[in-house]
């Protein structure tokens, strides 16, 4: 256990999507995007389902898997100093309930996107990129590999 910390993790990054409530709160964010982009007048309803698609794997792309290190001071000696939040989560164990779920989320909103646009072939093709900028990181054969095939060991 750690003295002076509230918790008894050694890395709170490893847990905190298994938290309670925290998928819900995650549906929850998406929806209130949608509803905000709605809002928006003379926007029409494919262009924000493609907006609300882009931002959020925009924001998913740069949270999960660019930033490094922890906003917490971890006694781990920096080892979680060089990894993203995707290679911490769940201890990097893969396929666990929780990247289960980050996975298939935009899988899910990419197929509601492209129903609500009709398929139509611009808002086809900037939704396909967007999902495959937010899915191919989170391949296993990608786990610990950096652009320009510099590697982290």
């Amino acid at each position: 256990m750690n003295v002076g910390t509230a918790h008894s993790e050694v890395n709170p990054n490893t847990r905190v999507m298994s938290s309670r409530g925290m998928w819900l709160s995650y549906i929850l964010g998406i929806g209130l995007l949608h509803i905000i982009l709605l809002s928006i007048p003379f926007v029409s309803v494919p262009v924000v389902w493609t907006l609300t698609n882009l931002i959020h794997n925009l924001c998913m792309y740069l949270l999960l898997h660019t930033v490094k290190g922890t906003p917490f001071e971890t006694p781990d000696q920096g080892k979680a100093r060089l990894l993203t939040h995707w290679e911490q989560m769940d201890y990097g164990v893969q396929f666990t309930a929780s990247r289960k779920f980050l996975t298939i989320i935009p899988i899910v909103l990419y197929i509601l996107t492209s129903f609500y646009t009709k398929y139509d072939w611009v808002h086809f093709v900037v939704n396909t990129v967007s999902l495959l900028t937010v899915l191919i990181p989170k391949l296993p054969q990608l786990h610990g590999v950096r652009i320009f095939g510099i590697n982290k060991y």
